[in-house]
């Protein structure tokens, strides 16, 4: 990897962090699996990558396809894990590609052998849920929405952070006091509380779990701000940019706020993960997203419902996990490469 349009203080944290060996190989697993997952549709379907039929190509991801144009009698569209519509397809010089799992975390399967949840087996390499659905499609869907939600969450949480920090820490005085008696009277509301008031007042959705998260979420990064701009606004450097008449929005952005960065980047691993341990925790408890949604802990809530059913939380429990280790090292490897202590 090229740095050399770098820094010389960002070259020096990044071979601090790749001499970390194991925060620098979390990073290449976490971005692994990540990308693996951000390409869910192709890896986890039901319906075909490629179809050709009748000397024509077809992509049914791109685009829905009634049942007719392959020679079926209805002008719904096609259901391609019908054995009507497969026989049609897979005749005459037709052949389709299927991705390398032919469900998707929706897709439930009827022809199943086994009662739901049935075991794992040649059909569902992790079995299924107590639905008929894929274990497999639903893990690597709920690993793509837990680290978006996480990661979304947490950029709104340090924009904001970094936005209340700095005004405290620049201005001080009473406007530092003030909006810390806010903070405190905000922080000081049952957060669980009114997410339960708001999950029996409206419908469930990702969109208003963000909105929810995001107002409590923010308040510990902006104490390290402000911490930080408190300590460096008296600086030398900061007087002498005001007295050349810069102005206070060129001194928080300009001067301050990257000196102050260290903590908040220090920090964004375990923030990261964090929030996904809270995603986990609020559907297992029925807080979180719609019942639909692929989602860590609706299948860890399925396995303690199904406690016969150990290809359920199993695999379910070792995501999780492995996801919040490789985050923690990750964390690890960013706090050791940021130590002001050995730039020197």
């Amino acid at each position: 990897m090229s740095i050399r349009f770098f820094s010389p203080i960002l070259r020096r944290r990044w071979r601090r962090f790749a001499e970390h060996r194991r925060g620098l190989l979390s990073l290449w697993l976490f971005s692994l699996l990540l990308g693996l997952s951000m390409g869910a549709e192709l890896v986890a379907n039901d319906k075909p990558l490629l179809i050709h039929y009748q000397g024509a190509f077809y992509f049914p991801l791109v685009q829905s396809y009634p049942e007719t144009t392959f020679g079926g009698e209805f002008n719904t569209e096609a259901d391609y894990k019908d054995p009507y519509i497969l026989e049609k397809l897979q005749k005459e010089g037709n052949w389709l590609i299927f991705p390398p799992i032919p469900y998707s975390f929706n897709s439930i399967d009827n022809q199943l052998t086994h009662p739901a949840p049935a075991p794992p087996a040649g059909r569902h390499y992790l079995g299924t849920d107590d639905r008929a659905r894929d274990i497999l499609a639903r893990l690597i869907y709920g690993f793509r929405l837990s680290v978006l939600f996480a990661l979304t969450l947490t950029l709104i949480g340090v924009l904001m952070g970094i936005l209340a920090g700095a005004v405290q820490g620049y201005f001080g005085g009473r406007t530092d006091l003030i909006l810390q008696r806010l903070m405190e009277i905000w922080g000081s509301m049952p957060e669980l509380y009114l997410l339960i008031i708001f999950a029996s007042l409206f419908n469930p959705s990702i969109l208003l779990l963000i909105c929810l998260l995001s107002l409590f979420g923010w308040m510990g990064l902006a104490d390290y701000v402000r911490a930080e701009f408190l300590r460096a606004r008296s600086m030398a450097y900061v007087k002498a940019a005001r007295a050349l008449g810069a102005s206070d929005r060129a001194i928080i952005f300009r001067h301050l706020l990257p000196n102050a960065l260290t903590p908040v980047i220090t920090f964004l691993p375990f923030r990261i993960s964090g929030t996904v341990l809270a995603l986990t925790s609020l559907d297992f408890l029925g807080l979180g997203v719609p019942p639909s949604t692929p989602s860590l802990g609706e299948l860890l809530q399925q396995g303690k419902a199904n406690l016969e059913a150990w290809w359920i939380s199993l695999p379910t429990f070792i995501v999780l996990v492995s996801l919040l280790l490789l985050l923690n090292f990750i964390g690890e490897a960013l706090r050791d490469a940021m130590d002001p202590r050995k730039e020197s």
